[in-house]
């Protein structure tokens, strides 16, 4: 393989724990990899082990793993936890092309890329912005300021921006079901007192 550099090269190799150069690192995009619930730390770490062995780490710069901590009420008590903010999901900042898609397809745990079709997607560096804002967010504390019934606007998770009614609340574990209108028809949701706001 030609290893000279010219200026038309988009992208030079590295070799050994040498930092990513901006310039390159900027020419990445953030894709959504799905993953098996609940292993998506262990995806993440086996992941940054393959960039390494493979030494990809001049095309996959980056593996996020959304969390926050969040106030958990568990036996009448209130713990701190990190929760995952999209279960089943880790975000990747990579250059895309035939290896790294395969080492990120590959790596065990992972079931695909979002995208349409079999083409993944990339997500705007907006809505990682948006991510990471929500990530470093402080732990609310639970609190029921909601009634059975009410109108409530649903601000987090995969409904977010949906609006729906509140049809039953259970204050212990700070979750609410909420009916929504999909698909035409009132389905109940179960939502967490932070992922509803007042309309």
């Amino acid at each position: 393989m030609d290893n000279q550099p010219t200026s038309e090269t988009p992208v030079t190799p590295i070799t050994g724990p040498e930092p990513v150069p901006a310039d390159i690192s900027a020419k990445g995009r953030w894709y959504v990899v799905h993953t098996y619930s609940g292993h998506e730390n262990k995806v993440a770490a086996n992941l940054r082990q393959r960039i390494e062995t493979q030494k990809l780490t001049h095309k996959i710069f980056e593996i996020v793993v959304p969390t926050r901590n969040v106030v958990k009420v568990a036996h009448g008590k209130k713990e701190e936890i990190k929760e995952k903010i999209f279960p089943g999901y880790i975000l990747v900042k990579m250059i895309l092309d035939d290896d790294s898609w395969l080492a990120v397809r590959t790596t065990q745990g992972v079931t695909a890329f979002v995208g349409a079709g079999n083409k993944p997607t990339p997500i705007s560096e907006r809505e990682v912005d948006a991510i990471r804002k929500f990530m470093a967010m402080e732990a609310p504390k639970y609190k029921a300021t909601f009634s059975v019934s009410e109108a409530v606007k649903i601000v987090d998770g995969p409904f977010a921006d949906f609006l729906g009614s509140i049809e039953s609340i259970d204050e212990e574990k700070g979750k609410v079901k909420v009916l929504v209108s999909i698909f035409g028809r009132e389905t109940p949701v179960e939502l967490d007192f932070l992922q509803i706001a007042k309309l």
